[in-house]
Order: structure tokens, then C-alpha cells, then sequence
């Protein structure tokens, strides 16, 4: 198997069966896996970090959550290459949202951040929920969509936005807050 290139159907049953090995423990498998997969997924987390450096240590932290939550795989609901990748790129965003973001940070940069799909369905529906969200967001006044999009998707803390937007902490909660309720609004969610 090369990790350098697209996984056919075949290879697909086969990282269901190796992530089922590993399930159980099975360290060879594990390491099978780890060689079929960990080119795509180093991929999704550089997309993301855009840091060589923390990239290396992201993947080193995906596969050991591989292997601690192989069993709750489900063939089911994702094949196994999306059901990795999904851990990889949710990591990745967790750990750029714990760094410090720049003065520079671009809100337009985290809206384009890549979404991993691989199955044909599942990337349409994806596009189908980003349309849906980037047109709340559209909605919303700038300055709630910068600190929306700071917040939750750089991890910036309440303080850093309230020293950019020169705002005080408590009226920048208040702005997240009632910015996130006109996105469940709009999305529909209650």
C-alpha cells in the first residue's frame, strides 16, 4: 500500500480491518496503518497548523488517540481513512485554537480553512453546512463575525480580542454571545 497515493475501495476495507486489529491491540497492524495513513494525515494537520514543527507533534498525538479510540470506530457512519482524518484535522483546529493568534490574524484565512472529506456525500453535505454557515456568518455585523471567527476558530481569549477590538472583556462576552445566538437562529438550531 502507498500512502502517497488516493485510497481505492480494496485499501478503504483494509484500514477497516487494520483499525479493527488495532482495536484489539494489535501492535503490527497499528504500525500498517500508521504507514498507509499518516502521509494524507500529516496533510490535513500542516493544511491547518502551517507549521512543520507542530505538525510532526500533532500526528505523533492523532495516531496515539488512533489507538486509544480504535474500538469506537463505526464502518458505518465514515470509512475508516475520513473517520481518521476527522480526528486529525478536529486535533489540529483544538491546538490552533489554544495558540496565542496574531495581531495579523485574517478572519477571510480561518473561513477558508480546507474541510477533509473523502466520500463524494459526505464532502456535499459538508459544502452544503459551510454555504449554509458562511451565509450567517454573512449576515452577522463585522466586527461579530472578527470576534466570532477569532474566538472559535484561532482560540482567541476574550482579553486578546477585547485589547484588538478596544472594547471592555464583559462587552465583548456579550457580543460572542448574542453572536452565536443569531448563528443558531439562522442555522436553526435551538
Amino acid at each position: 500500500m502507498s500512502s502517497s497515493r488516493g485510497v481505492n475501495e480494496k485499501e478503504g476495507s483494509s484500514l477497516e480491518g487494520l483499525l479493527h486489529a488495532v482495536a484489539s491491540g494489535d501492535r503490527a497492524a497499528f504500525r500498517r496503518l500508521y504507514d498507509a495513513t499518516q502521509a494524507k494525515l500529516y496533510g490535513v494537520v500542516l493544511r491547518i497548523l502551517r507549521d512543520r514543527a507542530a505538525a510532526d507533534d500533532a500526528v505523533q498525538e492523532i495516531y496515539v488517540r488512533i489507538w486509544d479510540k480504535a474500538a469506537d470506530f463505526d464502518p458505518g457512519k465514515a470509512s475508516a481513512l475520513t473517520w481518521m482524518a476527522t480526528i486529525a484535522r478536529n486535533r489540529a483546529i483544538d491546538l490552533l485554537r489554544s495558540a496565542r493568534p496574531t495581531a495579523g490574524t485574517d478572519a477571510q484565512e480561518i473561513e477558508d480553512l480546507p474541510a477533509e472529506a473523502s466520500e463524494p456525500l459526505e464532502a456535499r453535505q459538508r459544502s452544503e453546512e459551510l454555504r449554509r454557515l458562511l451565509s450567517c456568518l454573512a449576515g452577522l455585523e463585522e466586527e461579530r463575525r472578527q470576534m466570532i471567527l477569532l474566538a472559535y476558530y484561532r482560540g482567541a481569549t476574550r482579553e486578546a480580542l477585547s485589547r484588538r477590538f478596544e472594547r471592555p472583556v464583559p462587552t465583548v462576552k456579550t457580543l460572542l454571545h448574542r453572536g452565536l445566538a443569531q448563528l443558531r437562529e439562522c442555522l436553526g438550531h435551538d
